[in-house]
């Protein structure tokens, strides 16, 4: 059997958010079968816990937020990405602010946390999402045009193309594919960090936002060049990262996705569209799992290679 997985033992964090700069502590902790990926927000009066879902997102704009009644948790992608890149079921999130910390800008930091502790296997089979119809968002038209898409495949495997009018942008890949069953998301996608311009970002600061972003947690650019001095980690780094944030977002369903994923300039809101009209076409995908772990696609069956 294709067995369910979490956490040996548990491991903490500490760092800012992004928007909100607020200093946050993260504790991950092992969950039961079937828990799926719950958030505890630990610094309220009484604790409150948020469940991963579709329907629990509330705002997409610049990340994912989830919410239970009037409490929130922003910027999940990141450590929802991570979880998804090591095929981590079930896991307790107890943190002491509204954001989760953005660490350094990618979801390396939350992989080495998570390899860390430890991942064990449990004695529930693994339940995966499989699209049996393609399922096909789209916004705008022309030059405004963005769409995201998910097709049947036998496995999961990514495609995204962006496209940034920008000198440093236009120096490497605006397309790259992913295949998870490559086994390879730890040493190609999760560096990836997350990426802006000084334009935008002081016109965020002005409306509160990105008062924890830097250029030790983001790649940051001018109106020609990046600024950051180490340069990029990755050729394609910038759409690299918008792989990582779908396989985050996309990753909110509450089980792994059997699919082909492919989107043109899509982003946290697009995506969770993207998952709402999929669960709103039951006759479009079907819960499976595997008695026999060869049956299963490739990358599914193994743990993720440690660091």
């Amino acid at each position: 059997m294709l067995a369910q997985r979490t956490l040996k033992s548990l491991t903490k964090a500490v760092g800012v958010g992004l928007h909100s700069g607020q200093r946050v502590e993260l504790t991950l902790r092992p969950a039961a079968p079937d828990t799926g990926i719950v958030f505890r927000r630990v610094d309220l009066p009484e604790p409150v816990e948020i469940a991963v879902s579709a329907e629990s997102v509330t705002d997409t704009r610049l990340a994912s937020t989830i919410s239970n009644g009037g409490v929130k948790v922003h910027t999940i992608e990141h450590l929802m990405s991570a979880c998804a890149g090591l095929g981590l079921d079930n896991l307790m999130v107890d943190i002491t602010a509204e954001e989760v910390p953005i660490l350094d800008g990618s979801s390396a930091s939350f992989v080495y946390l998570l390899q860390s502790a430890g991942i064990v296997m449990q004695k529930a089979p693994k339940r995966f999402i499989r699209v049996i119809q393609s399922v096909e968002v789209r916004d705008g038209e022309g030059a405004s045009l963005k769409w995201a898409r998910l097709d049947p495949f036998h496995g999961y495997k990514l495609a995204f193309e962006i496209e940034f009018d920008h000198p440093a942008v236009n120096a490497t890949g605006q397309r790259v594919e992913f295949d998870f069953g490559s086994g390879t998301y730890a040493r190609e996608i999760a560096r990836a960090r997350t990426f802006g311009f000084t334009k935008d970002v002081e016109m965020m600061r002005s409306h509160g936002l990105a008062m924890g972003g830097g250029l030790d947690n983001a790649i940051v650019m001018d109106d020609v060049k990046v600024l950051n001095a180490d340069g990029l980690r990755y050729q394609d780094e910038f759409v690299k990262h918008k792989i990582l944030d779908a396989m985050g977002d996309l990753y909110i369903v509450g089980k792994p996705l059997l699919a082909a994923y492919s989107a043109f300039r899509s982003g946290h809101a697009m995506n969770n569209l993207l998952l709402r009209a999929l669960l709103a076409q039951p006759d479009a995908y079907e819960v499976v799992t595997f008695d026999q772990d060869e049956q299963a696609p490739q990358g599914f069956t193994q743990l993720a290679p440690a660091w």
